[in-house]
C-alpha cells in the first residue's frame, strides 16, 4: 500500500521537534561530537530552521501515512542553506523501527522528491552519517551521489 505525506499537525510539532532534536544529538555524539557540543549544535539548527515556531511549505514536516498501519515515520524537507530556492534538502527522515525493511524509506524519498520538485526544487541533497550503511545504500540506489566525504580516526 502506498504512503502519503501528511503535514504534521501543529499540536504534534513540539513533541516531534523534541524527538528530532534528541535523535540529531545522538547521531552527532555517535559521529564524535561531545554531548554538550552536539546539544548546542542541534538546538541552534532547530531554532534557525523553525524561527516562527512551526513548519512552512518550504520547510515542511510530514508524517509518512500508510492507509492501514497509520503513521510509520516522518520526513522533514525544505530549502537548503545555500540561499538558492531551487536547492532543497532532506533534513530528517525516520521510518519507525517496526516498519523498516518494507520499502517505506524508498517511498518516502520518492514522495519527498515529488514535493520538492512541485515547489521549484532542481536539486535535493541530504546528509547521511557514515555509520548508517542501510540509509547510504538506499540513497545510492535512488541515484544520490556522494558530494563530500568527511573522515576521522579515533586514536
Amino acid at each position: 500500500m502506498p504512503l502519503k505525506l501528511l503535514p504534521l499537525p501543529a499540536e504534534r510539532f513540539q513533541s516531534w521537534l523534541t524527538r528530532s532534536t534528541a535523535e540529531y544529538v545522538s547521531d552527532l555524539v555517535a559521529a564524535g561530537s561531545s554531548a554538550h557540543e552536539a546539544q548546542e549544535d542541534a538546538d541552534l539548527a532547530m531554532a534557525r530552521a523553525f524561527s516562527t515556531g512551526l513548519p512552512t511549505c518550504t520547510n515542511a514536516v510530514f508524517t509518512l501515512e500508510h492507509g492501514i498501519l497509520g503513521d510509520v515515520g516522518y520526513v522533514w524537507i525544505g530549502h537548503d542553506t545555500s540561499g538558492d530556492p531551487a536547492s532543497w534538502w532532506v533534513w530528517d527522515i525516520v521510518v519507525e523501527p517496526g516498519h523498516r525493511g518494507k520499502g517505506y524509506g524508498r517511498q518516502a524519498m520518492n514522495l519527498a522528491e515529488e514535493y520538492a520538485r512541485a515547489h521549484g526544487a532542481r536539486t535535493l541533497g541530504l546528509n547521511v552519517f557514515g555509520f548508517n550503511r542501510s540509509a547510504r545504500g538506499l540513497y545510492e540506489s535512488l541515484g544520490y551521489e556522494t558530494t563530500s566525504i568527511k573522515m576521522r580516526k579515533t586514536l
